[in-house]
């Protein structure tokens, strides 16, 4: 009788064991679909923030989730078609970087996957959510209000070079937010008495024949909008600034590390990591439209006296104090 209780109860424990294990099918780990546009040289270091962010909220990759990876490598009229198969391989969510080019690309190709766009410099203006704190659709995700703090880059330029009278822009004419950004940066161009040089690629092989229209412009500084396209060839950029002897600001900070003299902006770092939240929420069950749309609350001055030397200019010390980062 002992025995006969023994076996029953044992076999209830391991049917009680069993239950767990099924209602978990396998399969069934999440699986993001990251869309990026810079070629790898230019973006490896926002996709390891990105790996980080998850890591820190306990994610695997492999394990607990899994990536889609699909990068354009700075081939932004590919965006469209790889945003149109990830949608193909039924991803949980859409990770979307390229900034507005990535995030646009996405929202044409699905109306009912989540998406999370990481970097939009102006999320309404560019059509992207109906308002910030309610973005609306399938899609929400970080902003670095690119266009509100264009003035303030001038501003910038200004203190450094006082003299400066005509400023070259150098933009990706193909980015809506730009246009935005420029006009902004144009209307503090008037009480500051500068000339600004409108000077638009929209691929890689526009860079050559910009940067002559620069040297012929013949401009005091210059301001390089920040974002896919430039990022990617960020290193041409400044190599030009500097040989020309040029005091350029630009938007992130991996400009200023790269070489360039001074950076104004919000951190692309921290909003890649900070994407993984966004998608956590989305994956537990919170819709993207209940999620609004984060805006940067720090912005960081990174200058760098390397380049400032090399170019013979003497940054003043007060623009110096205020600097987050200065590069030695």
């Amino acid at each position: 009788m002992n025995k006969k209780v023994f076996c029953l109860a044992l076999g209830a424990l391991l049917l009680a064991l069993r239950f767990p294990v099924e209602a978990q099918p396998a399969g069934k780990v999440p699986r993001i679909g990251f869309l990026g546009g810079a070629r790898p040289s230019g973006g490896e270091f926002l996709l390891e923030a990105f790996r980080q962010g998850l890591r820190d909220l306990g994610y695997v990759e492999g394990k607990s989730i899994l990536i889609e990876w699909r990068n354009a490598e700075g081939k932004l009229d590919r965006l469209p078609h790889l945003a149109a198969d990830l949608v193909r391989h039924k991803v949980d969510v859409i990770v979307a970087g390229a900034g507005e080019h990535g995030a646009l690309a996405a929202k044409q190709a699905t109306s009912t996957i989540p998406i999370v766009f990481l970097v939009s410099a102006d999320p309404v203006g560019t059509g992207l959510v109906a308002s910030l704190a309610r973005p609306g659709g399938n899609i929400t995700g970080l902003s670095i209000l690119g266009a509100e703090v264009g003035g303030k880059r001038l501003e910038l330029i200004k203190e450094v070079v006082p003299k400066a009278s005509r400023v070259a822009v150098l933009w990706n004419a193909s980015n809506p937010a730009k246009a935005i950004e420029l006009k902004d940066t144009q209307a503090a161009a008037v009480p500051l008495r500068v000339t600004l040089q409108s000077v638009q690629v929209r691929g890689p092989n526009d860079f050559d024949s910009a940067f002559s229209a620069i040297i012929k412009g013949r401009p005091d500084a210059l301001i390089t909008f920040s974002e896919t396209l430039t990022l990617g060839h960020q290193k041409r950029i400044v190599d030009f600034a500097a040989k020309n002897r040029l005091p350029m600001i630009s938007e992130i900070r991996e400009f200023a590390e790269a070489g360039g003299l001074m950076t104004y902006g919000a951190s692309l770092s921290d909003n890649f990591r900070r994407a993984a939240t966004y998608v956590d929420k989305i994956l537990k069950g919170t819709k993207p439209a209940d999620l609004p749309v984060e805006q940067p609350m720090k912005f960081e001055l990174v200058i760098n006296l390397k380049t400032a030397k090399q170019i013979g200019l003497t940054i003043p010390p007060e623009v110096l104090a205020r600097a987050d980062k200065v590069i030695k």
